[in-house]
């Protein structure tokens, strides 16, 4: 579960796996000198995983997704996205073409009020025709369960719309991988559990590979893994059922378990249950009941 180091993999970013989609080996940053934001931060993500990346504020989580689509320029170390060499300026356009991101605020994405126009953004400053840009909002938008909303005003949409406009947005240009920064932290729950369900729909019917950074430990125990980080540091990457269950672990990272863990720990304390902790309230509904 610990986060080690990779031998198979080669240095100075060479592939080595077809099946990786995201590679980083050694990423070192600093926005300050002397005040490292990330050292040698070592990630690994597969094609069509849905990984998520956890830690306090100030823990590196958000300077690394920045990373992944050139947002922040790599001084130190290697990183290949879905094959490009971010160190190779030439690979720019490409790789943030490759690697789209949701931000925490979705109004900062919109270059337009209309949601049909805004979604066609995206492939027409890649380069796709008129045309071609606007049926691939309408793919993008069916994608996220916004069929009919093309002539909608963003900002008369309620927050959990505007985030699934925002990753329509991202989708439309035909993204290998999404980076979802935050994107749950300024939206109610019932926005949440859409934009969860918008993404896992796009996991099945596109194929796409996901970064979701945030503090939702809800919503982490439901990716393929999780990776903590504290310090600009990784400090786990595994299982959900593994990390997040792992009290001192998140304590360290200045987080808390998923309130189903806490529940069962409390239980387990009482003498009313015993076994593994479940991490989702459907786990725990299903090992108290089953």
């Amino acid at each position: 579960m610990r986060g080690e180091k990779d031998e198979g993999s080669a240095a100075g970013g060479a592939r080595c796996d077809e099946d990786r989609v995201i590679e980083a080996r050694g990423i070192r940053h600093a926005y300050v000198p002397a005040r490292p934001d990330l050292r040698d931060v070592d990630l690994d993500v597969r094609r069509g995983e849905l990984v998520a990346v956890v830690g306090e504020n100030g823990s590196g989580k958000t300077t690394l997704a920045r990373h992944l689509n050139a947002l922040v320029g790599l001084q130190a170390g290697a990183l290949r996205v879905a094959g490009l060499d971010a160190s190779d300026p030439s690979t720019l356009w490409e790789l943030r073409r490759a690697c789209g991101m949701v931000f925490q605020n979705p109004e900062n994405q919109f270059v337009s009020s209309v949601v049909g126009e805004d979604v066609a953004f995206g492939p027409e400053n890649f380069g796709a025709g008129g045309e071609r840009a606007r049926e691939a909002a309408l793919e993008a938008l069916r994608a996220v369960g916004l069929e009919g909303f093309e002539r909608r005003d963003v900002h008369a949409l309620s927050g959990g719309q505007q985030q699934r406009v925002a990753l329509a947005g991202v989708l439309a240009s035909g993204p290998e991988v999404v980076v979802l920064d935050e994107a749950t932290s300024m939206i109610d729950p019932r926005g949440r559990d859409e934009l969860m369900a918008a993404v896992e729909r796009v996991r099945r019917e596109l194929g796409a590979t996901v970064v979701w950074v945030t503090h939702d430990m809800e919503l982490a125990a439901r990716a393929d893994r999780v990776v903590v980080m504290g310090a600009g540091e990784v400090l786990a990457s595994g299982a959900p059922a593994d990390v997040l269950t792992d009290a001192a672990l998140l304590e360290r990272a200045g987080l808390e378990q998923p309130l189903a863990a806490r529940t069962w720990a409390e239980l387990v304390r009482m003498g009313a249950a015993d076994g593994p902790a479940p991490v989702t309230v459907e786990g725990l509904v299903s090992a108290l009941c089953g």
